[in-house]
């Protein structure tokens, strides 16, 4: 079966669900500008990921500041949902899914609509202090003085986002295999999820058995697996052709 005709099988399909769930990765926000992990062009190829492990940046907070702010805090405010993300709040706002799973870390998806977002690894917009564990918006923070403080303790404030040998948080982690189970039609945008527990959830979806649309760039490790169908391409390219047949 060719692209076109499973792209048409796949709107079918995605008309008719009763519970539509997307689970996304790093894939959906490269035409945003954001470089994936791994891969070709993975961020782990030019930087050391010990800067986001969680003892090295309580020993060394300054050292994984510096790392933090090239990597996702100076071109943050440039960074805009993508035609992907877009796409999938149009999804969301009509009905054709219920939620977002997300492995990434950026808010794009908020900023693009989609109300019921399950952000996996936290978000890179929130602070958490390290010592008092209260919060804050990104914009409370001045990142040209590294590393930023608590106004509250005075503790070095970090990303609310999970670093390596940190947990997933129980509430996103629990609520994202719950959305898989309840699915029947459970869509894979741009994710690999090499690492549990984000690797186990479309196989959670598939063991209840939802069909799965896997839209990559490339065959993943669920395509053999799990994949009922499978749309190659750039998760712009193929949401933009399932945008226009959904009339989103």
């Amino acid at each position: 079966m060719d692209l076109k005709k499973n792209i048409k099988e796949a709107v079918r399909l995605i008309r008719k669900a009763k519970y539509g769930v997307a689970f996304t990765g790093a894939g959906i926000s490269v035409d945003s500008g954001l470089r994936p992990f791994r891969g070709e062009n993975g961020l782990w190829n030019d930087v050391n990921p010990n800067y986001f492990e969680i003892d090295f940046f309580k020993k060394k907070p300054y050292q994984s500041w510096k790392i933090l702010k090239e990597v996702f805090y100076d071109n943050l405010a440039n960074i805009k949902p993508n035609i992907a993300h877009k796409v999938l709040g149009k999804m969301c706002e009509r009905g054709f899914v219920e939620s977002v799973i997300t492995q990434n870390v950026d808010g794009l998806h908020q900023m693009a609509g989609s109300k019921y977002v399950y952000e996996l690894h936290g978000s890179c917009r929130q602070l958490v202090c390290n010592e008092c564990m209260s919060e804050y918006d990104l914009g409370f923070a001045d990142l040209n003085f590294l590393p930023p403080t608590c106004f509250m303790c005075k503790g070095v404030l970090k990303p609310d986002m999970v670093f390596f040998n940190e947990p997933i948080p129980h509430f996103a982690k629990k609520r994202s295999f719950e959305e898989a189970e309840k699915s029947d039609v459970f869509l894979i945008i741009g994710a690999n999820a090499e690492v549990y527990p984000a690797n186990a959830i479309p196989h959670a979806a598939k063991e209840k058995g939802a069909t799965i649309i896997e839209i990559n760039i490339s065959e993943s490790h669920f395509t053999n697996e799990i994949t009922d169908i499978f749309l190659q391409g750039t998760s712009s390219e193929i949401m933009t052709k399932i945008g226009k047949l959904l009339y989103v």
